[in-house]
């Protein structure tokens, strides 16, 4: 089993968390992890991308290569398409469908949706509608999780550990809302196949 997983999004939007959870799911199930992260945190509205290795196996660089990703996962659509050279052919585009609109020049959305309608294997939600709908539009990164959840190779129930095990600080109803959140995205991504 191996998965690389290319993480984008903007300063604030809770691409880290998203990382640690799927760390930790992957670190229960007995999986070798490597992380390498560009954030620029306290600039909030900046780019912020995370690659995210997965592996039964030993993995030896923390870097996702040109065309290796099997699956980008993106809280915003133009950041989702910044990062097209590093998928692989059979691999999976999950994003949320709203912008981000953080820079002047941010490029017509019927034209970052066309890009996107080219491609063969994506999900597009609108994952900030979806967690308001379940509780709380702060859960819209793990929303996009769940989205994402049959395409990155661990089990369901060890997703819903991995965020019991990082929100558990924040007591049960943040954990009980993120798991809500975590359902409600893989409930929306379900008319999508999962990976073979």
């Amino acid at each position: 089993m191996k998965t690389d997983i290319i993480l984008a999004g903007v300063g604030g939007q809770g691409i880290l968390s998203i990382a640690a959870v799927i760390g930790e799911a992957a670190l229960c199930e007995g999986l070798c992890m490597k992380q390498s992260e560009v954030h620029g945190m306290s600039q909030r509205g900046g780019d912020v991308q995370s690659n995210l290795r997965l592996s039964d196996r030993p993995i030896a660089s923390d870097l996702i290569p040109l065309g290796g990703a099997n699956l980008i996962l993106s809280l915003e659509p133009m950041e989702s398409l910044r990062y097209l050279p590093y998928l692989r052919p059979d691999g999976w585009v999950v994003t949320h469908s709203e912008p981000f609109v953080n820079i002047p020049n941010y490029p017509d959305m019927d034209r970052v949706n066309d890009e996107l309608g080219k491609l063969p294997h994506k999900v597009t939600l609108d994952v900030e509608r979806i967690a308001r709908e379940a509780g709380s539009a702060r859960a819209a990164n793990i929303v996009l999780l769940g989205a994402a959840t049959p395409f990155i190779g661990i089990s369901y129930a060890q997703i819903e550990e991995g965020i019991r095990r990082i929100f558990h600080r924040k007591g049960e109803n943040v954990v009980g809302l993120n798991l809500k959140a975590l359902r409600a995205g893989m409930e929306a991504a379900l008319p999508f196949p999962a990976k073979a």
